[in-house]
């Protein structure tokens, strides 16, 4: 067995999730069962999007990279109502009511 195999062994014995699936997944801290289960749920959201079209919702954390997300949401405003993206920004309201 291979060095690199057996530290994948030792990491899926300790419920770790293994270091080669942490370098092209998503970042996380959770041990290796709650990481599959992270994963499977954003496979599922991605499936579901493409199958049933935009969601009304986003799971904004599920996303890989959710800054594309949020930069892709202004152009495309930007371009559906045809004014400059530098002029197009989020507005914020924090509300404690919730």
């Amino acid at each position: 067995m291979t060095e690199e195999l057996e530290q994948l062994s030792n990491e899926l014995y300790t419920n770790l999730t293994p270091k080669q699936w942490a370098a092209v997944g998503f970042l996380s801290l959770k041990p290796l069962a709650s990481w599959i289960g992270d994963c499977n749920d954003r496979i599922n959201f991605l499936n579901n999007w493409i199958k049933d079209g935009t969601p009304i919702k986003f799971w904004f954390s599920g996303f890989f990279f959710p800054q594309a997300f949020l930069t892709g949401t202004l152009q495309n405003y930007a371009r559906r109502n045809k004014i400059p993206i530098d002029r197009v920004a989020y507005n914020y309201v924090m509300r404690d009511d919730i």
